[in-house]
């Protein structure tokens, strides 16, 4: 079964996301556009909010809500799938922080996020290696960057930037 090819809308200047909205695509015939379907799968694994767990700090800690998807309850045993999501969403309001921190820096827990919403792709023999590079690119600004192998062959290359504001597909699908 192949997905659909979904592209993020931008948000006004100055605006910051509350939500990021994803467009079903079409092909000039008018049919679902279902190229880029590694691409496609990779956001929606990581722009999709993954059950926190009990010792998960949630961003409120006023709010209960741990998330997730309801769908991911016995995917394995129903439907041979596995829980789709990241749980980026746990530093949505967290300051950018150094090595130094208590909970050391942030960029290198985005980045174990990033590698545990996608180890699934790698523990199903999607892809046979994954290179994820994260940075601070400014006061307020984190960047990350996915490259996805399949032995020597690249398969996706997608980067992010400005706190996921922007999706980039760098490289051919095959």
């Amino acid at each position: 079964m192949t997905d659909v090819r979904i592209r993020q809308r931008g948000s006004p200047a100055g605006q910051p996301f509350q939500a990021i909205d994803l467009n079903l695509l079409l092909t000039p015939a008018g049919q679902l556009d279902t190229s880029d379907e590694l691409a496609t799968a990779v956001v929606v694994a990581l722009m999709t909010d993954a059950l926190a767990g009990p010792d998960d700090a949630l961003p409120d800690s006023r709010d209960t809500d741990r998330r997730g998807w309801w769908g991911d309850l016995d995917a394995e045993e129903i439907w041979d799938g596995w829980p789709i999501g990241s749980k980026l969403w746990l530093v949505s309001r967290t300051t950018i922080t150094g090595t130094a921190a208590r909970k050391g820096a942030t960029t290198v827990q985005i980045e174990d996020y990033i590698r545990e919403a996608l180890q699934p792709f790698l523990d199903r023999k999607i892809a046979t290696r994954l290179d994820v590079t994260v940075v601070r690119a400014g006061i307020e600004r984190i960047e990350a960057g996915i490259v996805m192998y399949r032995g020597d062959e690249l398969l996706l290359a997608l980067q992010f930037a400005d706190l996921w504001r922007g999706i980039v597909v760098s490289a051919p699908i095959s």
